[in-house]
């Protein structure tokens, strides 16, 4: 190993294993401090995962005194992870099933590293039983169940059959597999709209669609059965009755060898996009006492029936009754299992090494408590505003994650110059926030995406903040439909009142004092001809969308003072441009943070105000006057083209050059991230051409095909 790989490595480890921030609150529990028990566990495990997941798992590993294995494909051959472990290997391409669900190769490092145990972390083979298998017949260890419950669990056919058994609340549905498209739509009828089809196997909001009618439940099968074999290796479907307006309340359990089975209380995970994750909390607001043992004694006896051995989530659908219903088990960590660590005290990897160590688990169910409120939100590199979020790709250009902050967790495997690619899951970290009561957890959150800076990609900070100021949310009335009916049009940002409209300005302006203030500042220029009088007042035009307004923004000992026609806003003005977050002072009021992305000499800004990116122009009034000698660019028509929403690959195409389509009729299918877009024709019109291929690479907004 060089030299500076072994400096850089020391560097990211320093840099990515903070302490615990959930053991200053051990005084709270007992179970807080089990993580610095020194009992013998293992010398070395490999992490059979990437990002953020496998540096959680090796930041606990190194807690307890074990050496760590990362394993990588050629495209993280400089990830975090690589660097933050002890030793690292490579298991292939970039491609997921040539590197991270390359069996054969994986089992090959454990044997040159001399791993005594794997951690799968989530997904890719964490819920394999044939990896587990394998493990066991090789003598080494799996930090997770025993085949014999992932089997169980993992088929949601027969899960629900067992739960059933075990006196666990189920949804009604079809307890079989759904053979082809007709029979779907028998089922589907029989069972009464609206539905839910999933995949069998796997997880994930992935192989899922919920069907209203004859026709949603047609396409349905189609995209879930192709979705969950190429998730999963695993096209089989079920049928389920959908719960409308649900809440989406899971269990984390936990279990050893020695019949020890605890439930570490709920987290509140119904704010998805596509079934999947966005905000989660623990606890949940919804959740009385009585349901909410009902619902653990339930996720306890589940685990119970098939031996469950480690940490495990059993996830539930709750009505507007508090009627509870199974949905799911998943034996493995959960992503947002965070949010639980930190209301319980309990480092849940911790607990997973000792167990699969042989060990008791080192708390019993009395030990459990709820201290305080915590709440996680997924960043991800996407677009929020294409379908609540579509991938978005490309390197980290500037990085800072806001762990400066108290009471507030990142859990991420990326730094300034990764590389966001098509190839894996585009979530860049899980923010995590703590407070006494949830309204604490909830400003500290909104505090820490202030704080976030995050650029090069685009990202869904903007969607996180505004749906922990959405005043449903804030009261708890939320649902997984909580994005579709707050949201019916698409989600367009921030909408401004007039006073957030009159501050942004006044900061803008603010903004472009400083830059002009700093334009005259010049070292060591002695032969430049001498400049003109300090210039402490600018006369300026401010555009924010649509609306223009005359300021006069004045520079005083302390502050900007800006005047915009009878409102006068003073701007604290100990900022500076050259950070990539200001942290502003309005009339003298608390300080909040905004980020100012773009300050160009054209007056162009991009100011992020309360998590959403706004553009704004700030001009002199000389300049402002010529603006109407210049051409307006006239806006690209769009209708006779479709164009790629996202970066991914072409998975089909529906149509050939010649043939008629009507508006809303698929024309091909793009796949980002193993999951499947339909895209439609956005008219009626003849096909004139076709751009790609199926099997071809595409950037967003790529030509894909044209109309007539």
């Amino acid at each position: 190993m060089s030299r500076l790989i072994q400096v850089y490595r020391s560097f990211v480890t320093s840099q990515r294993v903070p302490n615990k921030p959930w053991i200053q609150w051990k005084t709270y529990s007992s179970a807080s401090a089990s993580v610095l028990k020194d009992d013998k566990t293992f010398d070395k495990i490999l992490i059979a995962n990437r990002g953020e997941i496998a540096c959680r798992v090796m930041r606990t590993c190194k807690d307890m005194g074990i050496k760590t294995v990362a394993i990588h494909s050629d495209a993280d051959a400089n990830s975090v992870h690589t660097l933050m472990a002890d030793e690292a290997v490579c298991v292939g391409p970039a491609p997921s099933a040539q590197s991270y669900l390359n069996m054969p190769v994986i089992l090959d490092a454990i044997k040159a590293t001399g791993a005594q145990a794997v951690h799968p972390g989530y997904g890719f083979l964490s819920e394999n039983k044939e990896f587990a298998k394998t493990l066991a017949a090789n003598n080494v260890a799996f930090i997770g169940p025993d085949t014999f419950a992932i089997d169980a669990m993992g088929d949601k056919i027969k899960s629900k059959l067992i739960a059933k058994e075990a006196g666990v609340n189920t949804i009604p549905g079809y307890d079989g597999v759904v053979e082809n498209v007709e029979d779907a739509v028998k089922i589907a009828e029989e069972i009464g709209y609206p539905v839910m089809i999933k995949a069998s196997a796997g997880g994930g909001g992935k192989g899922m669609r919920i069907a209203w009618n004859e026709k949603e439940t047609r396409e349905g099968f189609r995209f879930s059965s192709q979705e969950a074999a190429a998730s999963f290796g695993d096209d089989r479907l079920l049928i389920e009755k959908f719960i409308d307006t649900p809440r989406h309340i899971e269990m984390q359990v936990l279990a050893d060898g020695y019949g020890n089975t605890l439930w570490l209380n709920e987290r509140e995970c119904s704010i998805q996009r596509r079934n999947q994750k966005v905000v989660e909390e623990a606890p949940s607001v919804y959740l009385d006492p009585t349901t909410r043992e009902a619902m653990g004694k339930q996720a306890v006896a589940l685990a119970k029936a098939v031996q469950y051995k480690s940490a495990g989530t059993v996830e539930f659908l709750v009505d507007s009754k508090k009627n509870f219903y199974f949905l799911e088990m998943n034996t493995r960590l959960q992503v947002e299992h965070p949010v639980t660590e930190y209301i319980t005290g309990v480092d849940l990897v911790s607990e997973m090494i000792k167990v699969a160590a042989g060990q008791p688990l080192s708390l019993t169910q009395d030990q459990i408590g709820i201290n305080g409120w915590a709440m996680e939100c997924r960043v991800y590199a996407e677009d929020p505003y294409k379908s609540f979020g579509l991938p978005s790709i490309g390197k980290l250009t500037r990085y800072v994650e806001p762990t400066h902050l108290d009471n507030v967790r990142v859990d991420s495997g990326i730094t300034e110059g990764s590389d966001i690619s098509i190839y894996y899951d585009p979530m860049i970290s899980k923010l995590v926030s703590y407070g006494k009561d949830r309204s604490e957890a909830i400003d500290r959150m909104k505090t820490a995406l202030d704080n976030y800076v995050i650029r090069g990609v685009k990202h869904n900070v903007p969607l996180c903040h505004e749906v922990l100021s959405n005043p449903m949310f804030i009261e708890g009335n939320i649902s997984t439909n909580f994005l579709m009916e707050v949201y019916p049009d698409g989600f367009h940002g921030k909408i401004l009142n007039a006073n957030e409209h009159n501050e942004l300005c006044a900061i803008t302006c603010a903004f472009y004092a400083k830059q002009q203030h700093g334009n005259r500042q010049f070292i060591n220029q002695t032969r430049m001809a001498k400049l003109a009088d300090e210039v402490n007042k600018w006369e300026v035009e401010v555009q924010l969308g649509e609306e223009k307004s005359s300021a006069v923004v004045e520079k005083t000992t302390d502050c900007y003072k800006v005047t915009m026609g009878n409102n006068t806003v003073n701007i604290s003005s100990d900022w500076s441009l050259t950070n990539p977050t200001q942290h502003i002072s309005v009339n003298g009021g608390n300080t909040f943070t905004v980020q100012c992305i773009q300050a160009s000499p054209t007056g162009q800004f991009q100011v992020q105000y309360h998590g959403t990116l706004f553009n704004l122009q700030v001009l002199d009034n000389t300049v402002a006057s010529m603006k109407k000698f210049m051409p307006v660019k006239i806006p690209e028509d769009l209708s006779s083209v479709i164009k790629a929403p996202m970066p991914g690959t072409v998975f089909s195409i529906a149509c050939s050059v010649g043939d008629i389509v009507t508006v809303g009729q698929e024309v091909c299918i793009v796949e980002a991230m193993k999951m499947q877009n339909s895209l439609t024709a956005t008219r009626d019109g003849k096909i004139k051409a076709i751009h790609c291929n199926a099997g071809d690479s595409i950037a967003e907004d790529d030509l894909l095909i044209e109309l007539e």
